[in-house]
């Protein structure tokens, strides 16, 4: 266990995290394929290689389907309010389908050709079925909570709703940020804490607010989970730089041949000395040079030395600590069984100690 969990974080072991996913994954997954199947050919198909179901000839496939987190917190969030973790399932679904929408549309304005290991789905089957397929997850992730006739399902879809405007204003400012020489460390929190941790925090209170969980429960979940998406996105943007590919699916620097201005990056700008002015120097002369695919490995490889030398590396560590550490402090502030809250522990410390 990293340095990074708490000591009542290791009480769930990493197995049984894994365990924890797998259940998640296996409750949710039935409920999910009913979902996509209400699409329209080819959008159906088009989205079940996306989960990994199919290959692209459309045979059955038992493809990367991701780590399933979302669900596992919606669940679990149920739990925390006292109800059973089936009452979260239309959360769970719900979070997971708007969380893939996003991918969907990411891959295609980032152009990443590879995700989970294999061809990402624009690549396979044009940017319009991308597009498409992206937006009608959007509007099934509304009809399966809808669909409950619940008010507490009306309380949930606000928050899904708020959620994905949050995530999509997070992705308008990351896109905005590529074409800007310099962005502050605080304005860099604030995109990734609406890209990453407003659905985080969405999927972390969802279950429990179809539960029946007062606002001011949900709210100290969403917490936790907005903190959670802050020091998942972290470890994400160390990732992005020094990941390795194997573990990744992407290629090798992939968020510095993107030019995104992530935690490490802006940090080390930020910090002053001969590494971040050199970095700053080449950063600004990429800014005039749009093909920084025809950079070489060697000139990528000297922006992320760059950007360790200057403590970006370092500083984005240490900030997934902290916004770790607070993740778990808001889980005090509600009521919960403990053995619950002791699983949610140990899910955000599977989340920052992790390599893909």
């Amino acid at each position: 266990m990293s340095a990074i969990g708490a000591t009542r974080g290791e009480i769930v072991t990493a197995a049984g995290v894994i365990a924890l996913l797998e259940d998640g994954r296996t409750l949710t997954t039935p409920v999910l394929r009913a979902a996509v199947a209400r699409l329209a050919p080819p959008m159906d198909t088009v989205a079940s290689y996306h989960f990994g179901w199919i290959d692209q000839t459309g045979q059955p496939a038992d493809g990367d389907g991701g780590k399933a987190v979302r669900p596992a917190l919606a669940l679990l969030s149920a739990q925390a309010a006292g109800a059973p973790a089936e009452v979260g399932i239309p959360g769970a679904v719900a979070t997971e389908l708007v969380h893939n929408f996003s991918l969907l549309h990411d891959d295609l304005m980032d152009g990443d050709e590879q995700r989970r290991h294999r061809d990402t789905v624009w690549k396979v089957h044009g940017p319009a079925q991308a597009i498409l397929v992206g937006d009608a997850l959007f509007a099934l992730a509304n009809e399966i909570l809808l669909e409950q006739g619940t008010a507490e399902a009306g309380r949930a879809t606000r928050r899904l709703t708020t959620a994905t405007r949050r995530l999509i204003d997070g992705q308008a400012e990351d896109i905005s940020f590529e074409h800007r020489e310099r962005v502050s460390v605080q304005e860099c929190l604030d995109m990734e804490g609406k890209k990453t941790g407003a659905l985080l925090a969405c999927a972390s209170s969802i279950g429990a607010v179809l539960g029946g969980a007062s606002e001011a429960d949900a709210d100290a979940l969403e917490e936790y989970g907005y903190h959670l998406g802050l020091a998942f996105q972290a470890i994400d943007d160390l990732l992005g730089i020094w990941g390795d590919p194997a573990s990744t699916g992407k290629q090798t620097w992939s968020d510095l041949r993107q030019r995104k201005k992530s935690l490490p990056v802006v940090a080390a700008l930020a910090a002053g000395g001969p590494a971040s002015e050199r970095l700053g120097e080449l950063l600004a002369a990429d800014a005039k040079n749009p093909e920084t695919g025809a950079f070489s490995e060697e000139e990528f490889a000297l922006r992320a030395a760059l950007i360790e030398e200057a403590g970006g590396r370092e500083w984005t560590s240490e900030e997934a600590r902290r916004q770790y550490a607070t993740a778990i402090a808001a889980l005090d502030k509600m009521d919960m069984p403990e053995g619950i809250k002791r699983k949610l522990v140990g899910l955000a410390d599977f989340v920052v100690v992790r390599e893909k």
